[in-house]
């Protein structure tokens, strides 16, 4: 844990792909509290932010995690067909 705590920049990459358990939501809540004003921490998240609440769970500690990510956050939504299904098209039409 603390070696997550000191990295410079971690990437938490499809953040809320599946709701979190007990100890993970304590983990993330810990981890955000410890860089909260010191560190910046990137998420990456196919979820709208808007459903975040729930994925994390627990009201209290959602409220807590949220309130130190998403206020203070420089958000950049994308939009549009995902570049995968683009490079799948191509590749389809370039076998035929």
């Amino acid at each position: 844990m603390a070696r997550i705590e000191r990295q410079d920049l971690p990437i938490i990459d499809d953040f809320g792909i599946q709701p979190f358990d007990h100890p993970s939501r304590l983990t993330l809540l810990e981890i955000i509290e410890d860089r909260h004003g010191k560190r910046s921490t990137i998420f990456t998240s196919q979820v709208p932010v808007k459903q975040w609440h729930d994925i994390i769970g627990e009201k209290t500690v959602a409220d807590a995690v949220l309130d130190r990510i998403v206020h203070n956050a420089h958000r950049v939504e994308l939009k549009g067909e995902s570049l995968r299904r683009k490079w799948n098209k191509k590749d389809t039409e370039g076998n035929a």
